[in-house]
């Protein structure tokens, strides 16, 4: 089994590239949100848990979403790897995920960084925003949310960097040049753990 965290600020490509990745390699996508979602249209005692603290406005707290990715994991046991995406956002909830990894006898094998400069992704979610129509992604906006994820959400590749499992991939270029160096990352570290 191979875990993967696909790691990048909002607009970095993460969803593009998980897509593929998810093609190539035949592994589970744990996208917390979709957990969330998944787990609240099943009306799940998770579900209905972490609905309601969505309705009261509150964050859904860790254990919560961990006991979710438990539940798929579980789930899923003849899987050949999980792509994680937009999970783990703080290192408390890193270290969450590897005692749960743990207990689970497997863990993260790699975190791979896009790095993106911060112009291109405003440019980037800017654009969304227009196609999607999602309001949310403007240019005063974005670069909130990118000063955000920098200061809370970097630190989790700190955290991994001192396992020796971060590698940082350029995430500007055309999206085949920067899934070839994913995948070249990615069949490396598999080569040897094998």
């Amino acid at each position: 089994m191979f875990n993967l965290i696909l790691f990048g600020p909002p607009g970095s490509g993460k969803g593009t590239q998980s897509n593929r990745l998810i093609e190539k390699y035949g592994w589970i996508h744990l996208s917390t949100g979709d957990l969330l979602r998944a787990e609240i249209a099943k009306q799940t005692p998770l579900g209905i848990e972490a609905k309601h603290l969505m309705d009261h406005g509150h964050l859904v707290p860790d254990e919560v979403v961990i006991g979710m990715i438990g539940s798929a994991l579980d789930a899923n046991p003849q899987a050949k790897g999980f792509l994680f995406d937009g999970f783990p956002r703080t290192v408390a909830q890193a270290e969450a995920l590897d005692k749960l990894l743990t207990f689970k006898k497997t863990g993260i094998n790699l975190l791979i960084f896009l790095h993106v400069g911060d112009e291109e992704l405003v440019h980037r979610l800017v654009e969304r925003g227009k196609n999607s129509g999602r309001s949310d992604d403007n240019a005063e906006t974005a670069r909130k949310r990118i000063e955000v994820y920098k200061r809370d959400t970097t630190p989790v590749a700190d955290y991994y960097s001192r396992f020796g499992k971060v590698v940082h991939v350029p995430g500007e270029g055309s999206i085949d040049d920067i899934f070839g160096a994913l995948t070249r990352e990615i069949d490396g570290k598999a080569e040897k753990a094998a």
